[in-house]
């Protein structure tokens, strides 16, 4: 996926806070530490530094969600992010966005801290990070689907 098909799929998907733009990916993109998996209507970008990986953006399209999609990606994204040697993933996530809380925990994301007034609401305001963290499993493998890697 390119920054501009990353940029409008986050723009359909994104309900409880503004979606990155296209500069955003393409900078994010260039980092040497990037990690961005792509799947059919879904991606995850983030980064892997040390024996970390980091989830800066999950977008499922809203026409493909609850269909097991955003799972497959993530699940890519946590193996690869393994063979990079992280250990673990963690990412932040808007108190307010129940569906995303909900989606990360059945991934067993547990929640272990809270940013305060850490995103702008779109129709403005501030709602707090949740930080939720996950332990990658010994042996962890690559799923039997195949999305694409594209970074």
């Amino acid at each position: 996926m390119t920054p501009a098909e990353l940029a409008a799929l986050s723009a359909r998907a994104y309900r409880h806070m503004d979606p990155w733009g296209e500069a955003d990916f393409a900078e994010t993109l260039a980092h040497p530490l990037a990690l961005l998996v792509t799947g059919q209507g879904a991606f995850v970008l983030g980064r892997v530094v040390a024996d970390e990986a980091e989830i800066l953006a999950l977008a499922t399209d809203p026409a493909g969600q609850r269909r097991g999609l955003g799972r497959a990606v993530l699940t890519a994204f946590e193996a690869q992010a393994q063979a990079r040697g992280a250990a673990q993933v963690f990412l932040e996530v808007a108190e307010a966005n129940a569906p995303a809380r909900g989606f990360y925990a059945a991934c067993g994301y547990a929640v272990t801290g809270r940013r305060r007034g850490y995103y702008a609401r779109p129709e403005g305001g501030r709602d707090d990070a949740l930080l939720m963290v996950r332990t990658l499993p010994l042996g962890h493998a690559p799923p039997a689907a195949n999305p694409a890697s594209d970074h």
